[in-house]
């Protein structure tokens, strides 16, 4: 009897040691641990991750993605799809909150895909997409990839409808657009929605979309595009937009296409321009007097056109050539028109081009 009693305590306390192992943090409940956890700064997310197999999982899960939004904790990154000389690409992430920011390159993209053009770029979750795009010997593709910056890798993602190059992304209610562009066996007059909870693309068809969409922006929650017809005379500059509500692309109103430029960026439901025809300047759209205002110049000796444009809460970060960048606060304006002050963030050694910014939360 002693000895079976040995074996139900060495039992027990095997047990207890794995209840105990199988804990984020030893003597506090899971939901508690989580909670601690996901106050960590997101820079040391790559740290947590080296502390077990268990943190690594939960680091990497729909779980902590999901609490942090919830929470509010989710903390904003940028990430620049950028062209060298040579014509291969790269892709680069910034933190904008430390106060030593820096641009770091983004390893892991798939070799195969460095020299590809016309590639969509877009964030949608805690993913980074790209899609589709060609080179000068192939045929454009409707290959996919995704990178999970929880992960920090990546994937194979779900193929397009059809095969499409030098389009617009934008998301819209959860959902991934591809607009317009270059599309083979099929109408350039279309565009693809990625529905991420089904993980399939859906193709449609809308004759007053335009192949040569050379800018894109979400406003009021609709797409808006801003395309180029060329004629014998001049380009023409237009702009169709996207209601939800009935699954149509309508013509915008041509007093905003007329300012619209350059690449835009909308904070807090202000649609900016930058318009770099003439040194760079940046616009606002005014919504109720439905004219263009000037809200400021920008010193050359800092911006290095042609730039892209992305925002963090009120900050606009202006994204130029070897990823030199300034950041302006729009929330501290002053008098309109005036050159405008703001910090800037270092550009690389390497020549590079941006292609796109875009800004992903965890």
């Amino acid at each position: 009897m002693e000895h079976l009693d040995d074996g139900k305590e060495s039992s027990n306390s095997v047990n207890e040691i794995e209840a105990t192992n199988s804990l984020l943090i030893c003597g506090l409940p899971d939901d508690l641990s989580l909670m601690c956890l996901a106050r960590v700064p997101r820079k040391y997310h790559s740290v947590l991750k080296c502390v077990s197999k268990r943190w690594r999982d939960l680091i990497c899960s729909e779980e902590w993605y999901h609490y942090r939004r919830k929470h509010k904790l989710d903390e904003t990154w940028i990430y620049a799809l950028c062209r060298d000389k040579s014509n291969e690409i790269f892709c680069y992430v910034l933190d904008p909150t430390t106060s030593r920011r820096y641009w770091k390159l983004l390893d892991g993209l798939p070799p195969h895909i460095s020299n590809r053009k016309g590639m969509g770029f877009e964030a949608l979750g805690n993913k980074l997409f790209l899609l589709g795009g060609c080179s000068g010997f192939l045929d454009s593709t409707d290959e996919a990839y995704s990178y999970d910056a929880s992960s920090n890798c990546w994937v194979e993602a779900a193929s397009l409808s059809n095969a499409r190059c030098y389009f617009a992304c934008e998301v819209l209610d959860e959902k991934l657009y591809a607009i317009g562009g270059l599309v083979s066996n099929s109408s350039d007059n279309s565009w693809d929605t990625f529905d991420p909870l089904t993980k399939c693309w859906t193709f449609h068809i809308d004759p007053n979309i335009a192949s040569d969409i050379e800018d894109s922006v979400v406003l009021d929650g609709k797409i808006y595009t801003r395309c180029a017809r060329h004629t014998d005379v001049a380009p023409h500059a237009f702009a169709v937009v996207y209601e939800p509500s009935s699954g149509t692309w309508q013509y915008a109103d041509a007093d905003m296409v007329s300012g619209w430029t350059g690449p835009a960026v909308v904070v807090y439901g202000t649609l900016y321009v930058l318009d770099q025809s003439l040194g760079t300047r940046l616009m606002m759209w005014h919504k109720e007097r439905r004219e263009w205002i000037p809200v400021g110049k920008l010193s050359p000796l800092l911006t290095r056109p042609p730039c892209q444009l992305v925002a963090v809460g009120k900050s606009i970060f202006i994204v130029g050539k070897t990823l030199s960048t300034v950041v302006v606060d729009v929330g501290d304006l002053g008098n309109e028109g005036q050159v405008m002050m703001g910090s800037s963030i270092p550009g690389l050694l390497s020549d590079f081009n941006v292609i796109s910014c875009k800004c992903l939360s965890i």
